[in-house]
């Protein structure tokens, strides 16, 4: 299966969180933006998104990055202490098992 990469940059606070395995899944707002970019090939009968296999965090715009798996992306409350609103569902990225 090929691979499908998402990129994200991220501030250091979510960055280092993920990568110390703290915050098992980042957020995206429930936008225009986010939905033209993530909401391609979504399985309607289960809320999962299909199109992308792995993320690649990068610490802000600098070279350092990592690579984890996507186990699955779906619409949800987030977790407020990891960075989500209180108030909204938002696009939720669950990682798996880090590739890199």
């Amino acid at each position: 299966m090929e691979e499908k990469i998402l990129y994200l940059p991220l501030k250091k606070k979510w960055y280092e969180m993920i990568e110390s395995g703290e915050k098992p899944e980042e957020y995206r707002e429930d936008k225009p933006y986010w939905r033209r970019r993530l909401y391609k090939g979504v399985d309607w009968s289960t809320g999962e998104f299909k199109d992308f296999t792995h993320v690649v965090f990068t610490y802000g715009y600098t070279r350092r990055r990592m690579k984890w798996q996507i186990k699955k992306m779906l619409m949800k409350f987030g977790n407020p202490a990891w960075g989500a609103p209180t108030d909204k569902m938002v696009i939720t990225i669950v990682l798996g098992e880090r590739v890199e």
